[in-house]
């Protein structure tokens, strides 16, 4: 579909596109307010909406101060890493790559594991900040270890692979000798988790979000020729070299940003444009529909994490990682035949 709002702006816009993106949108809300009722307190839907809006009820403290924080910190959280993975995969032209991969995620916990260990954090709110500084240092490191006259995909990948093995030997190093408090923290940290976490979190990434707003628009127009192979690309006029020098560094801040706030939680950006990709049936990965999709599985786990096993809560990492490892599997499994 064509629109042209102005003489010299036109916009191509995918029907299929729009309606799955709606439809994930309906979902997502659905989920959101689902999650705002359900828990060890149930607590009815016109209840629910009264105390969003205000109104004096006697679950205010339950779902204005525990429950919606949280779940807008989930739908926040899960299309950043379904932005990143989708940008990151575009890159890379690998449906096996995401931020976790090319070493962000190691390169958070390893930052905050050192700041630890050296007192350099004096309070947990400068935790989220060193892990944002930790997991753009790696990515630097992977893109600068990976540059040979240009950036080959498969290069960038594999260094990525061999620095987050790397820095999670670092990790696994400090678990080892620090005490059990201090170790009990970092673990609980690298699980990833939404418990404990609220508006505080939920701020900083919602800013980062709206100011990447204009960089997504050229993102999404810039990684449509990306799609074809490096040689047909540069022959169109794109500048390769730049274009993903330029996705990489947003996916990749994304994926920080979102890693800061909730900790490293596995999968979500690796299976959520794939996802995306296959409900809207496009050449390209769609961005909006992979946001949407990363929140919906983000928000869905973390209902599931805090109802499955009550009155316990299982970090919603550990459940986007038990989910996915079937999910790689498959993926694994599915380019093999290819090949064959």
């Amino acid at each position: 579909m064509l629109l042209r709002p102005t003489p010299r702006l036109s916009l191509l816009l995918h029907r299929r596109s729009l309606r799955t993106a709606a439809a994930l949108l309906v979902l997502l809300l659905a989920l959101m307010g689902l999650a705002a009722c359900v828990g060890q307190t149930f607590v009815a839907p016109g209840e629910v909406w009264r105390t969003v809006r205000g109104q004096s009820t006697p679950y205010d403290l339950v779902v204005n101060e525990l429950r919606v924080p949280r779940i807008v910190l989930g739908a926040l959280v899960g299309s950043a890493l379904g932005l990143a993975g989708a940008l990151v995969q575009t890159v890379t032209r690998n449906p096996l790559a995401s931020p976790d991969v090319i070493g962000v995620g190691h390169g958070a916990a390893a930052a905050t594991v050192l700041a630890l260990a050296t007192g350099a954090v004096a309070s947990p709110g400068a935790v989220p900040l060193v892990a944002v500084a930790g997991g753009l240092a790696a990515a630097g490191l992977v893109y600068v270890l990976a540059w040979r006259h240009g950036m080959q995909p498969s290069r960038f990948v594999l260094t990525g692979v061999g620095i987050g093995v790397a820095l999670s030997a670092i990790v696994q190093l400090y678990l080892t000798d620090s005490e059990l408090e201090a170790a009990e923290q970092v673990k609980l940290w690298l699980t990833g988790s939404l418990n404990g976490r609220g508006w505080e979190q939920a701020g900083p990434l919602a800013v980062v979000l709206l100011l990447s707003l204009p960089a997504l628009v050229w993102a999404g127009r810039a990684a449509r020729p990306l799609g074809l192979d490096p040689e047909t690309a540069a022959a169109l006029g794109v500048r390769v070299d730049r274009t993903r020098l330029g996705l990489t560094v947003l996916g990749v801040v994304l994926a920080a940003c979102a890693t800061g706030a909730a900790g490293p939680i596995g999968f979500v950006a690796l299976t959520a444009p794939q996802l995306a990709r296959r409900l809207t049936r496009t050449p390209q990965l769609p961005l909006v529909s992979s946001a949407l999709t990363g929140a919906v599985v983000l928000v869905g786990a973390d209902l599931a994490a805090r109802t499955l096993v009550p009155p316990l809560e299982v970090p919603v990492g550990a459940l986007t990682s038990l989910v996915g490892g079937p999910y790689l599997l498959w993926l694994l499994g599915r380019g093999g035949r290819r090949q064959l």
